[in-house]
């Protein structure tokens, strides 16, 4: 039910103002960011055109008839943030580690942001009742699906009647629509008008929030029935399974302790009185809150688990953040439910766990997005230090992350590495510095493929050569591959890899077969039987690999 601040809150021309606030919007990133959207690639445009999706859109949703000057600042606020963002996202290149991790970072923050300052939360703090904030967030995200589906109608509509004048040869509408300005210009103003329109119905949200809530209460009862059985069962058998089952451990937990987070709060509502009577729901919420913490935990020592094998890089350390979060949550809500227990009051505390940590989400996502901590300097150091304490041997320590994932950081220590009194580490990391492209991926990397290949080359060197290209790039020989010598050329050293689809093209420089950028070469399927088939190079009437006699992809000149 709607308070009644909120119901004064209705405001008759709140969808021509957001219509018009937004279109502007709109049409200012088209210009600002060059015609070229969010994909801009100039560091003052992607920052401007941040700047100004992100501040009307925060006002938007913020601003009332008789309250605009906190919002204004508000958005300003959230706006410069974005905007900041978006500059050192694109203006950084590869000089920082995952960039875009930050800019989520940044999102995440200002998604709790929205709803806590629409609850007065910066000026009562944790004394913001709950419902307040819950409810805000409700009404956010419906509001925002609701406008993204009407924007999408709209430009149904406008398909529709596009074809429809185009019948009689009047093409105005097709010619607007195929314009870069029209089209933000055009989704701003509908965005606006449908967000207007639902921010002022505040009781049809209500209704639709609580109608939300009850659908996804009743997932409550399956999941946690499922949940329980996952968890004695994986008690019966060790963690262990779950390892040895796939590499994918990690996000399938967190994607259920997220699933069970969601769902106990929809059968948990604002207040035990809105809550469900039933009591299977009631005992499913208890489950779902408890089972959070060691849905996590194990997702914690999964993760952990790969830290220990293959040592830290920024994307695991962003992960591991992330695994923190939902650990608190997990044993925030366990508290809850030890201390509230006797006294029915762990409803209550679970609701309190939920505000506190909103706030303190926000806040670490802000500081996290912010160019405070370098994650590709924490990694670039654990790295060498594996690599110099004999954790990880010269031959497989992933030279090549360093060069491309780890930021300035890491190609300081490459170079350094290149410096190394150990012959075998500073020659790898020599070839790492010279790469064109990454050819490699990332820490990840547990084993080296052992690949089913045949050489017809004629020098060992060489034959090494392909050997660790292969290392580097496994897709280019999924199966089974024949390695051809094609020759030299322009200071390059080519090998052919034919494989049972096509023909691949690697390239070498001639002077100390440092591999260049993967180059494919477009071609047809080639034969299903290849372990045993004749493969050569004819160079008559030119250049072309055949097997069995019949021509494999296309010529080389």
């Amino acid at each position: 039910m709607a308070t009644e601040s909120e119901l004064r809150e209705e405001w008759p021309l709140r969808p021509w103002y957001l219509a018009g606030l937004l279109a502007l919007a709109g049409l200012g990133i088209h210009f600002a960011s060059g015609g070229r959207g969010p994909d801009t690639g100039v560091p003052w445009r992607a920052a401007l055109s941040a700047l100004l999706f992100f501040g009307p859109m925060a006002f938007a949703f913020t601003a009332d008839r008789d309250r605009w000057k906190g919002p204004l600042a508000f958005a300003a606020v959230v706006g410069l943030v974005m905007a900041g963002l978006a500059w050192r996202a694109v203006g950084g290149g590869d000089s920082y580690a995952t960039p875009h991790f930050a800019f989520i970072a940044g999102l995440i923050a200002t998604g709790i942001a929205v709803p806590l300052f629409q609850s007065g939360f910066h000026r009562t703090r944790f004394d913001t009742p709950y419902a307040q904030i819950h409810g805000h967030a409700w009404r956010d995200a419906i509001g925002a699906a609701g406008a993204l589906a009407f924007t999408g109608a709209s430009w149904l509509l406008l398909l529709v009647l596009s074809e429809l004048f185009h019948l009689l040869r009047i093409d105005v509408l097709r010619d607007l629509m195929r314009e870069g300005w029209f089209g933000w210009t055009w989704s701003g103003a509908a965005f606006g008008a449908a967000l207007g329109v639902l921010r002022n119905e505040a009781r049809i949200i209500g209704t639709l929030q609580r109608v939300v809530m009850v659908i996804m209460s009743i997932l409550g009862v399956p999941l946690a029935l499922a949940l329980v059985v996952f968890l004695v069962a994986m008690a019966v058998s060790g963690p262990d399974v779950l390892w040895s089952a796939t590499r994918s451990a990690t996000p399938v937990l967190l994607t259920c302790a997220a699933g069970a987070w969601l769902i106990a709060n929809a059968i948990i509502r604002d207040t035990d009185a809105e809550m469900s009577g039933n009591r299977a729901l009631r005992a499913a919420g208890m489950v779902l809150v408890l089972v959070v913490l060691p849905l996590t935990a194990f997702a914690a020592f999964s993760l952990g688990t790969r830290v220990a094998q293959h040592g830290l890089s920024p994307e695991r350390l962003w992960g591991l953040i992330a695994i923190a979060v939902a650990c608190a949550y997990g044993l925030a809500w366990f508290v809850a439910v030890v201390r509230g227990w006797r006294g029915g009051a762990w409803l209550d505390r679970v609701r309190q766990a939920n505000l506190h940590l909103a706030a303190v989400v926000c806040v670490v996502a802000l500081v996290l997005s912010l160019p405070l901590v370098d994650f590709g300097a924490i990694s670039a150091r654990n790295q060498v230090a594996r690599l110099e304490s004999g954790a990880v041997s010269a031959e497989d320590f992933d030279y090549a992350a360093l060069r491309w994932d780890f930021g300035d950081a890491g190609r300081r220590a490459l170079r350094a590495l290149a410096e190394s009194k150990d012959g075998a580490i500073a020659s790898k990391a020599r070839e790492a510095l010279a790469l064109a492209a990454r050819p490699y991926p990332s820490f990840d990397r547990s084993t080296v493929p052992d690949f089913r290949l045949r050489m017809q080359v004629p020098d060992a060197a060489l034959e090494r050569a392909i050997r660790r290209y292969l290392q580097a790039n496994p897709w280019m020989c999924p199966d089974f591959c024949v390695a051809v010598d094609t020759g030299t050329a322009g200071g390059a050293r080519s090998v052919a890899l034919v494989t049972p689809t096509g023909v691949q093209l690697a390239r070498f420089r001639t002077s100390d077969l440092v591999p260049f950028p993967p180059d494919p070469v477009a071609a047809p399927p080639a034969v299903a039987e290849l372990e045993n088939a004749r493969v050569e190079l004819r160079t008559r009437p030119m250049r072309q690999i055949y097997v069995n006699g019949r021509a494999v992809g296309g010529p080389f000149e």
